[in-house]
């Protein structure tokens, strides 16, 4: 099975990674803000319910298939850093914007917070670059069964995410108005990010990949 300090790795990657602005971060942070917690919740599940679609499509062979073609797996790594190269300079930009500055959305039916919420994640490049370029680094068929391999980080994830994201939902409101009246605390909040996102790029970039 997976290594304990490689496990390690991923759930700090996953960490970095839901921490930083993205499409699933401004959706729940918008709904909570101007819907309340329990639009943001049911949001949330539909966002988990995506996480679910991401876990089945790596753990059925998609990882697999990118180990055994090296030129897709060095394109996929190349572009992934990349990807979060651009995600870091959207947050230090001159005129960016953090996830807790408010903005205003209609109210929505539970079922359509649902659907947004499922179709938000299954669409956003953020994940779609976690599980592409960075996902297929901690799974190594000489530890073990791929796919075992595969929903143990898919869960890993998701766990991880569900936590964080909740915990931002029911304090969205409150981190919203501490940010609103301290303009230093956002540009730091930005510029984190960035950083977290800059890292996260260069152990990308950097890994050696299968040989």
């Amino acid at each position: 099975m997976i290594p304990l300090h490689n496990w390690l790795i991923f759930a700090a990657a996953a960490v970095g990674m839901v921490l930083t602005p993205g499409p699933n971060m401004v959706y729940l942070i918008s709904r909570s803000i101007c819907q309340g917690r329990r639009a943001g919740v049911i949001s949330l599940f539909g966002v988990v319910a995506g996480f679910l679609f991401h876990i089945v499509c790596a753990s059925a062979g998609l990882t697999a298939l990118l180990m055994t073609v090296p030129l897709a797996y060095t394109a996929l790594k190349y572009v992934g850093a990349g990807y979060l190269l651009y995600l870091a300079w959207q947050a230090v930009k001159p005129g960016g914007r953090s996830p807790f500055e408010t903005r205003v959305l209609p109210p929505d039916s539970p079922a359509k917070l649902l659907r947004m919420g499922f179709l938000t994640n299954v669409l956003n490049p953020k994940m779609a670059v976690f599980y592409l370029s960075i996902f297929p680094q901690f799974v190594h068929p000489e530890v073990g069964h791929i796919f075992a391999q595969s929903l143990l980080l898919g869960v890993t994830q998701m766990t991880i995410s569900f936590t964080v994201n909740f915990t931002i939902v029911m304090t969205a409101g409150t981190i919203a108005a501490f940010f609103a009246t301290r303009p230093v605390w956002l540009r730091t909040q930005r510029w984190i990010m960035g950083g977290v996102l800059t890292g996260l790029a260069a152990r990308v970039a950097c890994d050696e990949g299968r040989r």
